[in-house]
């Protein structure tokens, strides 16, 4: 059976190309693609050759995971489903995670049309949305995952480090359990995108130091970018039983000293990856409007020209957040 996907076939190089995928089972879902959305950071990051796993970075030795189909999140129509899918038929919206694939590094991959993606992995949408705020689920999920992970008070100070989607929704999710939120950014565009209540300040105009100033209040901290030396100037601001929650990616830059994290007994987080019971929590999230993601959207290519997306993402020639890839526009 044959696709069309985007693909990584090297570093830097992406191209928009048929694929083989297996037929599907009697407990897969076979899915036309409406849309899909791009995770700018995990995915430029196998894109760089930075990973060679969803956790790992290169050793001396180990190959590059190329070629591979990219992403792990879409949204499209159920074309048809295996003997043992019961609960979504033919014409359901749904979202999909990752997708099978033959021939490539990884068996599975995200933005690939039409997906063959085994029941688990898939999510029927409530009726009468718009299809298009699910199709980051996942990536929303990390956010949210973020944001529920530590011991919240209404009233308690929270600071998010990184003004990127993972920082935004983790933002939303701590807002709505009644935090005080604070989000640290390098990028106008995007901290204007932040719903009230939630704070913003820009570190590229204005050093961290000036607003840590005297401060000891802070409960939580969320790294959202894997910048250990922003947690480091934080730490002596946050207050005993406080709560770091690392879910950036941090390479092999990633170590911190516990017994420092001691004296203040403050518990370290380390999400990753989604689960089911996170999935069904995000979409009620997205449905009950606390969880926004349409106003994070900023751009949209068709899927053929996924290659001008990612030109856009590596050159950052224009302000950009959450950019679309839309399936129906193939010539």
């Amino acid at each position: 059976m044959r696709a069309d996907a985007v693909v990584f076939t090297g570093v830097r190089q992406v191209r928009f190309m048929e694929v083989e995928v297996p037929d599907p089972g009697p407990e897969d879902v076979v899915v036309d693609l409406v849309y899909s959305w791009i995770s700018n950071g995990t995915e430029s990051s196998f894109l760089y050759g930075e990973r060679v796993t969803g956790e790992q970075a290169p050793r001396p030795g180990d190959a590059l995971p190329f070629p591979q189909v990219a992403g792990y999140q879409k949204v499209g129509i159920v074309r048809s489903v295996g003997e043992s899918v019961k609960d979504v038929e033919p014409g359901d919206w749904v979202f999909a995670s990752i997708s099978k694939v033959n021939g490539m590094k990884f068996d599975s991959g995200g933005h690939i049309n039409p997906s063959v993606t085994h029941r688990s992995q898939v999510w029927k949408l409530p009726e009468r949305v718009e299809p298009l705020a699910y199709s980051g689920a996942v990536l929303t999920q990390v956010g949210y995952n973020c944001g529920f992970r530590p011991d919240v008070t209404a009233g308690d100070q929270a600071i998010v480090i990184g003004d990127g989607m993972v920082g935004q929704w983790a933002a939303q999710s701590l807002s709505h359990r009644g935090a005080e939120v604070t989000v640290l950014g390098r990028h106008d565009a995007r901290l204007s995108l932040l719903p009230s209540p939630i704070r913003s300040f820009n570190t590229r105009k204005e050093p961290l130091s000036r607003w840590l100033d005297g401060r000891r209040d802070i409960a939580v901290v969320v790294d959202t970018v894997g910048d250990m030396n922003a947690f480091r100037e934080i730490q002596p601001a946050m207050k005993w039983n406080s709560h770091f929650v690392s879910a950036g990616f941090l390479g092999t830059e990633g170590t911190i000293d516990i017994q420092q994290l001691r004296a203040q007994e403050m518990t370290l987080h380390c999400p990753s990856g989604w689960t089911k019971q996170r999935m069904d929590e995000t979409i009620a999230g997205i449905h009950e409007g606390w969880l926004q993601t349409l106003p994070l959207i900023t751009h949209k290519f068709s899927a053929a020209e996924a290659e001008n997306a990612w030109m856009l993402i590596m050159e950052k020639s224009e302000p950009f957040l959450g950019v679309i890839l839309e399936w129906r526009n193939k010539p």
